[in-house]
């Protein structure tokens, strides 16, 4: 009946099934949430509307992807700047010459990169970095690690500094100007209707199913296509025959507030400290420029995943990296199942990483 059967309506599997619906091909997408978008998903509310799973925020240098996703929706102007809230007081993000100045009182570029010398040095004996603590103290030294990242990837991910593989932390942005526009892309911005217009114009003239779990009749979903790709995690597509792959997870409190029009005056602000429970505060009317009398806010906390939890986070530690590339090699001799998206690669993806992945199977598959 349909050329592809796609399970997961998310960015990925969305966009495959753009591209292959718009070459002639029948595709069929079902979704087990009772909503198409995946973790881009947002819900309006009195016209503000919410980032349901986190903050999403397009950003990307691909010329290639930015034309693509402008076929589908225009984008305004928003530039993430967000703060970081560390024991009380509030410093720009990502790491710049205003931070630098309110953390050491410094004001030019040398200055600052002569104390971060200075603080690097005491580490140098350090050649090989065998844990994220090592890596950033090489990295940043003393005072941004202890201040703005010991505490928050403790939080974040549940575990030591020290027992977190150092390739967590590849580099630190570390920008000696007063800017804090936190991507360096040229094409940055929040979809003007949503991300829901979006994936909505993206599956426009596609079948989609939600609240259609594959796994509860797998054998007759899969005899309805020729090839099916799937977008969820690639452990649980081979029943975890070769182990299960660890992921951290997420639980987000939405609140309103109608007491007040603007609770933090921006978009994202970071909790660095551990005594705070939450990571970030997201305020969703910032992403849009809201003039909206009231506001409402979204609490992020950081929680171990489980089979009720959704996976948000790999752990790419070396086990779970060379179980996930070990799926990989199985899932090769499945020609007929193609396997996308993070979930289904195992890997942290940007939007424009995973639509770029995305165009690129189909490009394949024609």
């Amino acid at each position: 009946m349909y050329d592809y059967l796609i399970v997961g309506a998310g960015l990925f599997g969305s966009v495959f099934a753009q591209i292959m619906n718009e070459h002639g091909k029948r595709c069929l997408v079902i979704e087990k949430r009772g909503h198409p978008g995946g973790n881009i998903y947002s819900k309006e509310e009195d016209s503000i509307k919410i980032h349901c799973y986190g903050a999403h925020i397009f950003h990307t240098d691909r010329e290639e992807v930015w034309r693509y996703v402008n076929r589908f929706t225009a984008f305004n102007h928003y530039r993430n700047s967000p703060l970081a809230c560390c024991k009380g007081t509030l410093y720009n993000l990502p790491f710049n010459m205003n931070t630098f100045n309110k953390l050491w009182n410094v004001n030019t570029p040398g200055e600052a990169r002569r104390k971060i010398r200075e603080q690097c040095d005491k580490y140098k004996h350090i050649t090989n970095p065998s844990n994220l603590e090592e890596q950033a103290l090489t990295l940043c030294g003393d005072d941004i690690y202890y201040l703005f990242i010991k505490e928050y990837t403790e939080k974040q991910w549940g575990r030591p500094a020290n027992e977190l593989p150092a390739s967590v932390i590849k580099r630190i942005p570390l920008r000696f100007t007063y800017d804090n526009n936190y991507f360096d892309d040229p094409f940055q911005g929040i979809p003007l209707h949503g991300y829901n217009a979006l994936i909505n114009n993206l599956l426009k003239g596609i079948e989609v199913r939600t609240e259609t779990d594959y796994f509860h009749a797998r054998n007759y979903f899969n005899s309805l296509a020729r090839k099916t790709l799937f977008t969820g995690c690639i452990d649980t597509y081979f029943e975890c025959r070769l182990g299960k792959l660890a992921w951290r997870s997420l639980a987000f409190e939405h609140i309103r507030l109608t007491d007040t029009d603007n609770y933090q005056g921006n978009a994202v602000v970071n909790y660095n400290d551990r005594e705070t429970p939450y990571t970030r505060i997201i305020e969703h009317k910032h992403f849009e420029f809201g003039k909206q009398p009231f506001t409402i806010i979204t609490k992020e906390y950081p929680v171990a995943h489980t089979s009720s939890e959704e996976p948000f986070y790999p752990v790419n530690d070396e086990k779970n990296t060379q179980r996930a590339n070990a799926y990989k090699e199985l899932a090769a001799a499945y020609p007929e199942t193609l396997f996308g998206g993070r979930l289904g690669q195992y890997a942290y993806l940007d939007m424009d990483d995973t639509i770029a992945a995305a165009i690129s199977l189909a490009e394949k598959e024609l």
